[in-house]
């Protein structure tokens, strides 16, 4: 009898669109789905066995994410194009608009795994990856093993051995080491348009709050290293001094507003006290927010686009 996966899932407000098909096989079982879900749609996840799942479209713009079962939480990170989930751990979805999505749900049997991946990386080195999440949103250096291995879950049947080893080589890949991220840049080895977009996004959430590295870096799919060097690389800036210039941004539209006070839209914003936010708002404007204001009241400078 082939790997049956065992999962813990509940939904609600996503169905399928189509028949679900599956094909299990000696250490791997694939399962391709089409589906929708309305907004607010919710989805609970925890296998006992690691997994991938390869969206064929993207969902991050529609699907949150969570592995602390916080699904009300608008701070949810966007559900990437692929995702690697290691065995045991709990998934929470919701959905911010209603959306179709397909995607390829890869289950794998764990020691078969570290069995096929011992020989490059070593089996603690294995076993030590596959214990935690990976994620990408370029899904370039792996849509064709992903599409090939649809065609071998949906289409006719060929020997074990071509799905089992694309999988090996969808893994393999999903764990590559920080440095192999290159191929998943922008044109100028940086962040893409979309991924800064991303980052945008996460800022105006959130805006009182000081995002880490490691959060930035799992929005776009880079590991904390290799996502500051991308970071600088791409707005000469570290991803400290870009957030605290997007707030002052954000803080100038709210002072624009009728009747606003400054010191009531400095803690709106995350600043300790008035004092932090003028200090804050100098390194970055080179004046203060009252000079500033006046300024833009009075013509003298330009109010934010």
């Amino acid at each position: 009898m082939g790997f049956l996966h065992s999962m813990t899932c509940t939904t609600s407000g996503i169905q399928s669109t189509a028949p679900v098909q599956w094909r299990g096989y000696d250490a791997i079982c694939g399962v391709y789905w089409q589906a929708e879900g309305r907004a607010g749609a919710t989805g609970y996840y925890r296998s006992p066995d690691p997994r991938v799942m390869l969206f064929f479209n993207d969902v991050s713009d529609h699907i949150g994410m969570s592995d602390q079962g916080a699904v009300d939480d608008p701070r949810l990170k966007p559900l990437l194009r692929a995702v690697f989930v290691p065995a045991g751990m709990p998934m929470w979805t919701r959905f911010r608009a209603d959306h179709r999505f397909s995607h390829l749900d890869l289950h794998l049997r764990q020691n078969w795994l570290v069995e096929r991946l011992a020989p490059a990386l070593g089996a603690p080195v294995a076993a030590g990856l596959l214990m935690q999440p990976h994620q990408l949103q370029d899904v370039a250096s792996v849509a064709a093993i992903g599409e090939a291995l649809k065609q071998e879950v949906c289409g006719a049947p060929r020997h074990p051995v071509v799905a089992e080893s694309l999988a090996v080589a969808l893994v393999a890949a999903m764990l590559e080491p920080p440095h192999a991220a290159s191929r998943h840049e922008g044109p100028s080895g940086g962040l893409t348009p979309a991924q800064m977009k991303r980052l945008d996004r996460l800022v105006e959430h959130d805006p009182g709050r000081r995002l880490p590295n490691a959060d930035l870096a799992e929005a776009v799919g880079f590991s904390p290293s290799w996502f500051a060097h991308a970071f600088k690389k791409t707005t000469g800036k570290s991803p400290l001094q870009w957030q605290q210039e997007r707030r002052i941004e954000m803080v100038k539209r709210a002072l624009l507003s009728e009747n606003a006070v400054i010191a009531e839209v400095s803690g709106q914003f995350g600043f300790a006290d008035q004092a932090h936010f003028t200090r804050v708002f100098r390194q970055v404007t080179g004046t203060t927010p009252a000079a500033w204001l006046r300024e833009v009241r009075s013509g003298r400078a330009r109010p934010p686009q």
